[in-house]
């Protein structure tokens, strides 16, 4: 016991001792007045003879031998020193421990101790006065618990270490002994599920797990049914116990108040439920700690619950992803190949052992069923597998019905009809069709052995998977025949190898975006006119595929046809938008950027006369002998769009050593792998980075370097293609 001594202060006269007597004598605080050096007890309110217990009230003793207990605790030895030095004394949360054995109970109190004076000052005795602080200490304790459990229940802490936790601190601080149990409801509300019960015996835990909810179901199935608080004051005379009696006197259990735990919806979660081992009614406190658990143990099972649905959410989302990351994986070697047997053996082994054990896949050739591949976890067994061959006109054989229905067809059983089932260990099987625009021609067989078990989940991946592999095999055809056709096209649109153009070096490049299944929309030409001269052009049809092509094709025959006919390249432009514009309607209606010129070796051989319109298309660069990039800004318009696009001739020469880059915007705008553009700078830096005195092939092989090293190898999302013209 912690306290601190203080000056003696003014002390009221013997004849103030009745009224201070009376004060407390009305007053919850503790009073007593003893007198002499034995601490005889003359006088004390009923609040100290109520907490001492015992339903003693003498006086008239010395208080060593009122309450003995309290010298070996050192209370006596204070009350000495205050008689004999007349000084008072100020105890606060004093623990102390009144009555002795099992009649024992603990207490807290603020104390002072002040001396009693007579008339001439001198010491006659003590003055006790105190307030007990035991429901105030028990408050704290219990705020304390309190928090902590809820830090527990933040924490996601286990609901069962939560549950018991909740039940020992109650258990330890309710005044009386009391034993905790926590029910937990199961899912439909119907039925009661150990939760946590610490001193409860485990013979008693195990007989009511899984008790029913209902009216008169004892105490905490009939809680849980009426949803409100069932209070059972002695279980041997109660009607709710007729069905648990026997158990109970077995367990040494009195009474049973009962509190449904409900969550915030109302739906029930499960019950509280505080025993006794004697018949006892409870006081409101009781009632009221039973309400504050009951919502600890609502928020501490809500939280689990959701927590459980979460984790339940996540392992479900993780499945998905995992199916879907298996079908996009499966759906991606499938189309890797165009072989189409090479994708009935990847199919086979994509099944195996994902989906089952055992696959085999089966097709219609010729009017006859061929089994195509087989999968099994060892050699001998995929040939095993693998010779065997349905029959396709056997009303008994499953792959002969699914061909005939279209329908997949699941068993636990070894499949109808002959096959080295047995020395398979065959226990159950699944047939799924393999369709092509509604008829089936082939199928894809799973068979499980020893403990595998084709579930619902497998079945629907199997089909899934089976719809990729026809999709994947009608592909493969179609795709053979697009990929040709487009590479026929593209190159009937595109020069089969350059011209040998006198004092000129030309190269050009051109890489088309995606996987070469569409004819791209960039386009170059280079080809001879009267008088030595030679045209050029680059440009880009707005769109991809035929009508791209269509476009494409138009620009660049106009062009050949007009240019030996018109004087100059303004007119030829002219002539290629006239053509645009009349184009009809179904041959696309798609705008066009372009770059034409004419170039013509000079007479003194000092380099190349080049004349070029610029018609809405990127910037020429011209690349001089002193490796310095000029923009040949040559104003232009679409073509394609109106009838008098406003373009103008713009005339330089090319020194030996010079070069003029003509390309279109899929190199500026190929990105890098955070997102940014190459652009015209880089390109134009690029290109003066070329090798000194470079050939037109060393300006194409800088630039498309700089550009992959950019992307960092990045599929592009648009045409590339470049046209390089260096005078020799």
């Amino acid at each position: 016991m912690r306290g601190s001594s203080r000056e003696p202060s003014p002390q009221p006269t013997a004849d103030a001792e009745d009224d201070l007597r009376a004060l407390f004598g009305q007053s919850t605080a503790v009073f007593a007045s003893l007198a002499g050096p034995a601490h005889m007890l003359e006088a004390a309110n009923a609040a100290f003879f109520a907490a001492i217990g015992g339903g003693r009230t003498d006086t008239g003793m010395p208080l060593a031998e009122l309450l003995p207990e309290l010298v070996d605790q050192g209370f006596v030895g204070v009350l000495d020193r205050v008689y004999r030095t007349g000084r008072p004394y100020t105890g606060r949360d004093a623990r102390v421990v009144l009555g002795q054995g099992e009649a024992a109970r603990e207490a807290y109190f603020d104390f002072t101790y002040e001396p009693r004076l007579d008339a001439g000052g001198n010491v006659m005795g003590v003055r006790v006065i105190g307030v007990e602080t035991t429901q105030a200490k028990h408050a704290q304790r219990l705020t304390a618990e309190h928090r902590a459990l809820l830090e527990q229940i933040a924490r996601q802490a286990p609901l069962p270490d939560v549950l018991e936790g909740m039940a020992r601190v109650i258990e330890d601080l309710a005044p009386e002994e009391v034993l905790v149990s926590v029910l937990l409801a199961d899912a439909d509300g119907r039925h009661l599920r150990h939760g946590a019960a610490p001193s409860l015996p485990d013979f008693y835990n195990r007989a009511i797990d899984g008790i029913a909810t209902g009216d008169g179901v004892g105490s905490c199935g009939t809680a849980a049914y009426r949803r409100q608080p069932v209070v059972v004051s002695d279980i041997g005379t109660d009607p709710y116990w007729d069905d648990f009696r026997g158990l109970a006197e077995k367990a040494g259990l009195g009474a049973c108040w009962s509190t449904p735990i409900l969550a915030r919806d109302g739906s029930l979660l499960g019950t509280f439920a505080m025993y006794h081992r004697v018949p006892r009614s409870p006081q409101d406190a009781d009632l009221a700690l039973a309400r504050i658990f009951a919502d600890t143990a609502a928020l501490a099972i809500e939280r689990h619950h959701q927590e459980r649905a979460r984790r339940a959410a996540e392992a479900g989302e993780q499945a998905a992803r995992d199916d879907l990351a298996f079908l996009l994986e499966a759906s991606t070697a499938l189309g890797s190949d165009l072989d189409t047997e090479q994708t009935f053996r990847r199919l086979a082994a994509i099944c195996t052992p994902k989906l089952a054990p055992l696959c085999a896949v089966d097709v219609i050739d010729r009017g006859r069923v061929r089994r195509v591949a087989a999968s099994a976890p060892t050699t001998a067994q995929e040939e095993l597998l693998a010779s065997h061959i349905p029959v396709y006109d056997a009303a008994d054989d499953a792959v002969a019905r699914v061909l005939a229905t279209g329908l997949s067809e699941v068993a636990r059983r070894t499949p109808t009809g002959p096959g080295p089932w047995q020395d398979l260990g065959v226990t159950g099987y699944v047939c799924v069709p393999l369709t092509d625009r509604g008829t089936a021609f082939g199928t894809v067989t799973l068979l499980s052995t020893g403990d595998h078990v084709l579930d619902g989940h497998t079945v629907a991946l199997a089909e899934e998977l089976t719809r990729r592999a026809a999709a994947a095999v009608r592909n493969a055809h179609q795709y053979t025949q697009r990929v040709s056709l487009a590479r026929d096209l593209q190159a009937g649109l595109l020069l089969p190898e350059l011209p040998e153009v006198p004092g000129a070096d030309v190269a050009t490049y051109y890489h088309p975006a995606g996987e070469g299944l569409e004819v791209g929309g960039d386009f170059y030409d280079v080809f001879p006119l009267d008088g030595g001269r030679w045209a050029f052009l680059l440009g880009d049809v707005c769109g991809r595929g035929a009508l791209a092509a269509t476009t494409t094709a138009l620009v660049r025959n106009t062009a050949r046809a007009v240019a030996p006919l018109l004087p100059g390249p303004e007119e030829v432009v002219a002539a290629v938008n006239g053509a645009l514009l009349a184009r009809p309607g179904s041959h696309g209606t798609g705008f066009v950027t372009l770059v034409y010129g004419q170039l013509t070796p000079a007479p003194d051989g000092s380099g190349l006369d080049v004349e070029l319109v610029r018609a809405g298309h990127t910037l020429p660069l011209h690349l001089d002998a002193g490796h310095v990039v000029h923009a040949v800004d040559a104003p232009g318009a679409l073509l394609g769009v109106t009838a008098r696009p406003q373009v103008a001739a713009h005339r330089l020469r090319l020194r030996p050593h010079e070069s003029l880059l003509l390309y279109t915007d899929g190199l500026t705008e190929a990105r890098c792998p955070a997102g940014e553009q190459f652009g015209d700078d880089r390109l134009a830096r690029a290109l003066a980075d070329a090798p000194v005195r470079p050939s037109a092939q060393a300006v194409v092989d800088t630039l498309t370097s700089a550009v992959r090293a950019f992307t960092g190898g990045r599929e592009i999302d648009d045409d590339q293609a470049v046209l390089v013209l260096a005078a020799t």
